[in-house]
């Protein structure tokens, strides 16, 4: 069972906590990690981008010009795609982009996240963070004691209100439960700062 460094807000190493080998067993998916990452990504665009075809711009009814005699080119529209203003061709309509990822490889995926953030050496386990006040500047020094200033994932088992609105200004970081984050959360991320607490819930979740 993989053993890793147990710190308290101070960033003073107080111990170790054992990570469950059925969850941290080192083994990444890379292959599912980037499948797993384009859907995610894609279940988050909008698809709302619209352009008008050439029936659908406003005029265009009549021919500006007659179709010969005139030295120019023939035309039957001042609305066909090459005239400025005219309808686009192929452009992008409204459409649905969502696409589903099987439970039993989301579950997989979160697994070889979290693998490949402790073989990165980005996963800090601490014993908890309080707060005496809601001070962005204390989260901030509590964070840099921990070398996890640059976009934390941080996941609390009850997350305290004074340390969310704490992290309210600070850019890239995020506080999650165990139970609301993903995969992609994960790798968008650069450090996981997880509470000792939270690692039963997160197993039980991942196990569940």
């Amino acid at each position: 069972m993989l053993s890793v460094p147990l710190y308290n807000k101070e960033a003073k190493l107080v111990g170790t906590t054992k990570l469950d080998g059925r969850v941290f067993d080192g083994k990444v998916n890379q292959v599912l990690l980037h499948q797993a990452m384009v859907i995610f990504a894609q279940n988050k665009r909008s698809g709302t981008a619209s352009t008008k075809r050439r029936s659908e711009v406003r005029g265009g009814g009549r021919r500006p010009w007659r179709q010969k005699g005139t030295g120019r080119a023939r035309t039957g529209s001042i609305r066909n795609p090459i005239w400025r203003g005219g309808g686009v061709v192929f452009g992008p309509h409204p459409r649905d982009y969502s696409c589903s990822l099987p439970k039993r490889m989301k579950r997989q995926a979160l697994i070889s996240a979290l693998n490949s953030k402790v073989e990165a050496k980005e996963l800090v386990v601490i014993e908890g963070i309080a707060l005496d006040e809601p001070k962005t500047k204390r989260l901030a020094q509590v964070l840099s004691r921990l070398e996890a200033l640059d976009r934390p994932l941080i996941v609390l088992c009850d997350p305290d209100s004074k340390v969310l609105r704490a992290s309210q200004n600070l850019p890239g970081v995020t506080i999650r439960k165990p139970q609301e984050f993903n995969a992609y959360d994960l790798l968008r991320h650069r450090k996981l700062v997880i509470e000792k607490e939270a690692l039963p819930s997160l197993i039980s979740r991942i196990l569940a």
